[in-house]
C-alpha cells in the first residue's frame, strides 16, 4: 500500500475505505471486515455515520494489529465548542473500542470551530488522535477560519473526483503541505463520469474497470482517496491500482475532464441548520 506522509509526519495509507451511509447493525462490520481482508489499512468513519462501534468490532475481530490500522473519525457540528469537542472524541473512543484515532477531522466548516480545533489540538498533545484535521472547507472557508488556528491542519477532505478537481483548493493547501482527501472519489458513481470516453478508452487499453483509472489517476495526482462500496469484488478492485501508471499525456487528458462545479457546496445558505437538522447524534 503506497502511504503519504502527512505535515505532521505521520503517514496515511493513500487509499482508505469510506463507510459513509452504510448501516451499523451488520452491513458495515461486513464491509470492514472484507476490506480489511482485501487489504485496506485505513479505515474512514464519523460519528454522524452512526456505525462507530461496527468499525470498531470489525478491527478488533480481524486480528490485524491495531499500529497496522489507520483509522479517522469526525467531531459532529452537535459537538463542536472546546468542552462538547473533548467528550465528542471520548465517545467516538469509547464506541470505537480504542484508546487512539489515527486522525480525527471537524466533520463541518459551521460553529464555534475555533474552540473545537483548540479540543483537537489539546487531544493530540493528550495522544488521543495522532493527526487532526478539516473537512468540506472551500478556500472562502479555510481563509476564514486557519488563521484563527495555532497549529495546521493535516488535511482537508472534500468532494474531489475528475469532474470537480479542486483546483484552486489543493493550491491553497499545497503552500503548507496540507493534504486533500477526496470523498466520492468516484463521483456519486456518476454514469457520465464512468461511462466518459477517455475514461473507457483507458479502461479498454490497461484491462480496468472505469473506477481503477479515475482511483489510479487520483492517487497518482497525489490525493488520498476514499472509495465506498458493499460489493465484495468492488471493494478489492478498488485497492488494485498499484501495478499500472498512468502516462503524463493520460494524466493530463484526464486533469481536462475538471468542470469546477461539484454535487455538494459547503457555502450556500443554511447549510449548517440542514445538516443538524438531519444529523442529531444525541438528544
Amino acid at each position: 500500500m503506497q502511504t503519504i506522509t502527512l505535515n505532521d509526519g505521520n503517514k496515511i495509507p493513500a487509499v482508505g475505505f469510506g463507510v459513509f451511509l452504510i448501516p451499523a447493525g451488520g452491513p458495515t462490520y461486513d464491509a470492514v471486515r472484507t476490506a480489511l481482508d482485501a487489504g485496506y489499512r485505513h479505515i474512514d468513519t464519523a460519528a454522524a455515520y452512526f456505525n462507530e462501534a461496527d468499525v470498531g468490532r470489525a478491527v478488533k475481530d480481524s486480528g490485524i494489529p491495531r499500529e497496522e490500522i489507520f483509522i479517522t473519525s469526525k467531531l459532529w457540528l452537535q459537538d463542536y465548542g472546546y468542552e462538547a469537542a473533548g467528550k465528542g472524541l471520548d465517545t467516538s473512543l469509547e464506541k470505537l473500542g480504542l484508546d487512539y484515532v489515527d486522525l480525527y477531522l471537524l466533520h463541518q466548516p459551521y460553529g464555534d470551530v475555533a474552540d473545537a480545533w483548540r479540543a483537537l489540538e489539546e487531544a493530540k498533545a493528550a495522544g488521543k488522535t495522532r493527526s487532526i484535521g478539516v473537512s468540506n472547507m472551500t478556500p472562502k472557508i479555510w481563509k476564514q477560519f486557519i488563521p484563527q488556528f495555532k497549529t495546521l491542519p493535516a488535511v482537508n477532505q472534500v468532494e474531489c473526483n475528475p469532474f470537480f478537481q479542486q483546483r484552486e483548493l489543493r493550491e491553497l493547501l499545497a503552500r503548507d503541505d496540507v493534504k486533500l482527501e477526496a470523498y466520492q472519489p468516484l463521483g456519486h458513481g456518476d454514469s457520465s463520469l464512468l461511462s466518459h470516453p477517455v475514461i473507457t478508452k483507458l479502461a479498454k487499453k490497461y484491462g480496468r474497470n472505469a473506477g481503477q483509472i479515475i482511483l489510479r489517476f487520483e492517487v497518482q495526482d497525489g490525493l488520498i482517496v476514499l472509495p465506498k462500496s458493499t460489493n465484495p469484488e468492488r471493494i478489492a478492485g478498488n485497492l488494485d491500482i498499484f501495478d499500472f501508471a498512468l502516462t503524463e499525456a493520460e494524466m493530463e487528458e484526464l486533469r481536462a475532464l475538471d468542470t469546477g462545479k461539484g454535487h455538494h457546496d459547503p457555502e450556500a445558505p443554511g447549510v449548517a441548520e440542514m445538516l443538524l437538522q438531519n444529523y442529531k447524534i444525541h438528544d
